[in-house]
């Protein structure tokens, strides 16, 4: 693994994102990729995809059975679909390999590939470098995009949708497990953004209303001209401040662009959001990152 310098921990307190080429092994990539190939050929699919759509009412349990599927995942493998890949009663339009999204949210705690790369000696000693003292693991996710409907993420922080008190308190690991380029989807950051909080909340919706989650506040129009595209090879390792704004585009091309990413907070002193969609279960609760 490259040796991190105190250089780059300075640079990334200052743009609030660090480029981290060849952190993982090629090897180490096509273990994680064999691991996602052998989870969705045992995939069944979720139920609520498979409700046909007819009634309002109908819609509704729908968006309700999709929203509790995606606010209880926090301690499960689940699978979340592009649009329009299921026809109305549910079946796949095309190859149900290429239709998945992302897989979320604890691939961390209950898939042995995936745990060990999360808790491995080379991110643990990264989070010791970074001063972290008690940083714990607050969700994974493995993600597609996929060629020509890999959709786009519109510019965010990941403060909005993980909020601690005080902020600053998250991390994201972002592990590129195939080249990332600017025609598949890499990600672009605005340096320095990371400085002047947020501005917008996600937070759950209160029980009984239609929607698991509202948005408090909203993104300001930021300008395109700001982002700088990060590309990055596979095994390339991007640390996110939680508050660094960043997007991607469609993936238009013909390959994919499959990443697994991690969130880390640090406990100690802080208080994580009981807002927040995602909360710790007793069955778990957020695994310390330190082994």
């Amino acid at each position: 693994m490259a040796f991190v310098t105190q250089h780059q921990i300075q640079k990334f307190h200052e743009d609030g994102f660090l480029v981290l080429e060849r952190f993982f092994t090629a090897e180490e990539c096509d273990s994680m990729r064999n691991q996602i190939r052998r989870i969705i050929a045992e995939m069944e699919v979720p139920p609520h995809c498979r409700t046909e759509f007819s009634t309002k009412e109908e819609e509704q349990l729908q968006a309700q059975g999709s929203s509790d599927y995606f606010l209880t995942s926090g301690d499960k493998i689940r699978f979340f679909f592009e649009k329009g890949v299921l026809d109305e009663r549910g079946n796949f339009l095309i190859a149900k390999e290429k239709s998945i999204s992302k897989i979320g949210h604890a691939l961390h705690a209950h898939d042995p590939v995936f745990k060990q790369i999360t808790h491995s000696s080379k991110v643990q000693e990264l989070g010791r470098k970074l001063g972290l003292e008690k940083p714990v693991v607050v969700q994974s996710m493995y993600i597609f995009k996929q060629p020509g409907i890999g959709g786009e993420v519109t510019p965010h922080q990941d403060a909005t949708f993980l909020h601690t008190e005080p902020l600053g308190r998250v991390l994201g690991f972002w592990i590129a497990l195939e080249d990332a380029t600017r025609e598949n989807g890499c990600l672009w950051f605005i340096p320095g953004s990371h400085t002047s909080g947020i501005t917008r909340r996600m937070v759950r919706a209160a029980p009984g209303t239609s929607t698991c989650v509202e948005f408090v506040g909203s993104e300001p129009a930021y300008d395109d001209s700001q982002f700088v595209p990060l590309p990055i090879s596979k095994g390339g390792l991007i640390l996110i401040h939680g508050e660094v704004v960043h997007k991607s585009d469609l993936n238009s091309s013909d390959s994919s662009r499959h990443v697994f990413t991690f969130h880390v907070m640090e406990a100690k002193d802080t208080t994580w959001s009981k807002e927040n969609w995602l909360q710790p279960t007793p069955e778990l609760p957020f695994p310390s990152l330190y082994t």
